[in-house]
């Protein structure tokens, strides 16, 4: 985690500068709002992991580390449209603070100068940077609208639920990763297991925080205890609870779902416990860190270079409180 910490402030000190012209101001002032208060900044990040896993880090390579950063911004404002969130980093959204047709505009500025940046990379890197990065847009995309989808539907399988978020999380770490390894000039076999590592990673943090939503410790955890039950949020727990309940649990799982009782969140958590979607869960969770440094330890490097990346996924992982 320290190595993390290290880049993630490298990046900042090279990524907080304007990145647009001065006019139209309400364009660009827009584009700009969004990346104040950036938040984790991870994609980028592993990007230059993944670079630095094979050999120092290439100065080229903090170019496409911006890129994602901008790309991961440019899908944030527009989830944010179609989920109409008045908030995001604990400031107004975009579309809240100028306007929806403004805030479509900056993600397109945003997704425009991403290609810009791409485009400054090494001239061999980039078709193959870019047929990623479109790659992953795509299944982002594809993610997001089952997602939306979802919400319509009574329930879902398990399978259909870890597509979903495979799609719409875990394949952009897992990009992130590759893309860096490229820079590297990494070989075909290792960039597949770094994209593994990614992918996997990914899922099991997603499962991970489905849990500590209802199990975690909201202190730690730093979110609202039930905050995806109160928003009758498909997650690993509530499909797996009712693939497993029979017609009677059901139906009281499905009522609870539109219920607005001020016990909602008790109740729910309770027949998540009795369905054994909480040990579903931390298995599924162990499962997927299993396969990630399986993948990791394949990738043909010496063992002290994938430390850092360890210690990173070590640090996601085991927040069990």
């Amino acid at each position: 985690m320290k190595r993390f910490q290290e880049i993630s402030q490298q990046f900042s000190t090279h990524f907080d500068r304007s990145h647009f012209p001065d006019q139209p101001e309400t364009l660009y002032g827009a584009a700009s709002y969004m990346l104040e208060d950036g938040g984790k900044r991870i994609r980028p990040v592993l990007c230059l992991m993944g670079n630095e896993l094979f050999v120092p880090i290439i100065p080229d390579t903090w170019k496409i580390a911006s890129a994602l950063e901008l790309f991961h911004n440019f899908t944030l404002i527009h989830d944010d449209i179609m989920d109409k969130a008045p908030l995001r980093r604990g400031k107004d959204t975009v579309h809240v603070k100028y306007n929806e047709s403004t805030a479509l505009l900056a993600g397109d500025i945003l997704l425009l100068r991403t290609y810009e940046y791409l485009n400054e990379a090494k001239l061999n890197h980039v078709q193959h940077l870019i047929r990623i990065l479109n790659k992953t847009g795509k299944e982002i995309c594809e993610g997001q609208q089952m997602d939306m989808d979802f919400e319509k539907l009574t329930s879902i399988s398990l399978d259909q639920y870890m597509n979903m978020i495979e799609l719409k999380t875990a394949v952009f770490l897992a990009a992130s990763l590759q893309m860096g390894a490229i820079m590297a000039g990494a070989g075909e076999t290792d960039q597949e297991n770094i994209y593994a590592f990614g992918k996997n990673l990914g899922l099991a943090f997603q499962v991970q925080d489905d849990f500590l939503d209802s199990f975690g410790n909201p202190e730690k955890f730093g979110k609202q205890k039930g905050g995806d039950i109160l928003a009758n949020k498909k997650t690993f727990l509530l499909v797996h609870a009712l693939e497993k309940a029979g017609p009677a649990e059901k139906q009281i799982m499905e009522n609870l779902i539109v219920s607005s009782a001020a016990d909602k969140i008790e109740k729910m958590i309770k027949l998540f416990r009795e369905s054994g979607a909480d040990q579903a869960a931390m298995a599924a969770k162990h499962i997927y860190m299993d396969k990630a440094f399986t993948h990791l330890d394949l990738i043909q490097v010496p063992a002290e270079n994938k430390m850092a990346l360890r210690e990173l996924a070590d640090f996601l992982l085991e927040r069990d409180s």
